[in-house]
C-alpha cells in the first residue's frame, strides 16, 4: 500500500494579514514528517461502514475547508510548522477489512516511528484499529478517549467494520477506553455491558451538556494509569444540525462549542499521541456544515497542543 502526494493547500483569502491553514501546511514525505509539529494522514477508505457510505471522501472535503480556516487562536496564538503527507492509496484494496487494517497499519506504524504527531483524515471508523495498533506495540499502557455518538465495540462475528475498532483494540491489548457524548437508545445493551466488564468509561452527551470541561477531565482521569493516548473524533457524536453528514446521523447530540472546547483541553495532556477525524461523509451533508466541523475541530485540537520545541 502506498500513499498518494498530498493535494496543494491554498490560502482563500486575498487580503495579505489573513493567515490561514492554507497558507502554513507544507507538502511533505515520509521521509520528512519527523521535522513537523503535526502531519496530516489521508485515509479516504469507507468499504466497512456499518450504514450509509461516503467517508471514503472525507479527507479530500476536510482539508479544502480547513485551507480557508484561520490560523490564529485568540489565547494560543497561531499555529504553523504543519504538513500533509498525502492520502493511503486505496485503489487495489481487498474486500477483506482485517486485512486492510492490517495494510494500513504498515503506513501508520512508519509515521510513529518517524517522531510525528499524526493527524488521521478519515475514512470510516474501521481504521482506527490501524491509527492505534502500532501504540499498542510499545512496552506502554495505551488509553484512547473517544468523542462518538456510538461505543463501537461490538464483537466481529462477521469480520471487522466501523462498529468494531474498540473490541478489537482491546483484545490486542488496549487497555482504557473513555468515550466522550454518547447517546442513549443508540447502542445495545450488550455492548455497554461489554465496555463496563472491560473497565471502560462511558460519559453521555447530556453529562458534556452539564458541564463539558469537567466531563472531559473525568475522562481523562479515567485514564490516569495510561502511559500514552490516543484521541478519537467520530463527528457523528455532534447533533445531526450541526453534521448532518454522517452515517448515522441522530438528535441528542453535542454542539460544535462543546466540542471544541473538550478538544483543545484534551490535546493539552503531554500524553496524547495521535489524533483522528473519521466518518465525515460529503455525499450525505448539507452544504458543507459536516466538513467545515470537522476541519474547525482539528484546528482546536491542535491549538490546544503542546508540541516539543
Amino acid at each position: 500500500m502506498t500513499i498518494r502526494e498530498p493535494s496543494h493547500w491554498e490560502g482563500t483569502s486575498s487580503d495579505p494579514n489573513d493567515e490561514q491553514f492554507g497558507h502554513v501546511v507544507h507538502e511533505t514525505s515520509i521521509e520528512d514528517v519527523g521535522e513537523y509539529d503535526a502531519v496530516f494522514v489521508g485515509e479516504p477508505y469507507d468499504g466497512a461502514v456499518v450504514g450509509r457510505r461516503g467517508a471514503r471522501e472525507g479527507p479530500t472535503e476536510i482539508r479544502r475547508e480547513l485551507a480557508s480556516v484561520k490560523s490564529h487562536h485568540f489565547d494560543d496564538g497561531p499555529l504553523s510548522t504543519l504538513a500533509d503527507l498525502g492520502d493511503v492509496a486505496f485503489d487495489d484494496v481487498t474486500d477483506d477489512v482485517a486485512a486492510v487494517q492490517s495494510m494500513v497499519t504498515d503506513i501508520t506504524a512508519d509515521v510513529y516511528e518517524r517522531g510525528s504527531f499524526p493527524v488521521f483524515l478519515g475514512g470510516d471508523n474501521s481504521l482506527t484499529v490501524a491509527n492505534v495498533r502500532p501504540l499498542l506495540d510499545r512496552d506502554v499502557s495505551v488509553g484512547v478517549v473517544s468523542f462518538d455518538a456510538h461505543l463501537d465495540c461490538r464483537d466481529p462475528v462477521d469480520g471487522p467494520s466501523s462498529g468494531t475498532p474498540y473490541w478489537q483494540l482491546y483484545e490486542e491489548g488496549l487497555d482504557r477506553l473513555a468515550v466522550v457524548g454518547a447517546r442513549h437508545f443508540e447502542t445495545s445493551t450488550a455492548y455497554a455491558d461489554f465496555l463496563g466488564e472491560v473497565g471502560g468509561t462511558i460519559l453521555t452527551a447530556e453529562e458534556v451538556g452539564r458541564d463539558p470541561l469537567q466531563t472531559v477531565d473525568f475522562a481523562l482521569d479515567s485514564l490516569a494509569s495510561c502511559d500514552v493516548i490516543f484521541v478519537s473524533l467520530d463527528v457523528d457524536v455532534l447533533d445531526e444540525t450541526a453534521a448532518p453528514g454522517v452515517s448515522a446521523p441522530t438528535p441528542g447530540g453535542i454542539t460544535t462549542r462543546e466540542l471544541y472546547r473538550m478538544l483543545h483541553h484534551v490535546a493539552s495532556d503531554s500524553r496524547i499521541a495521535g489524533f483522528e477525524v473519521v466518518e465525515c461523509a460529503p455525499p450525505l451533508d448539507d452544504d458543507n456544515r459536516t466538513a467545515k466541523a470537522a476541519a474547525r475541530a482539528i484546528a482546536h485540537f491542535l491549538s490546544g497542543v503542546t508540541f516539543d520545541a
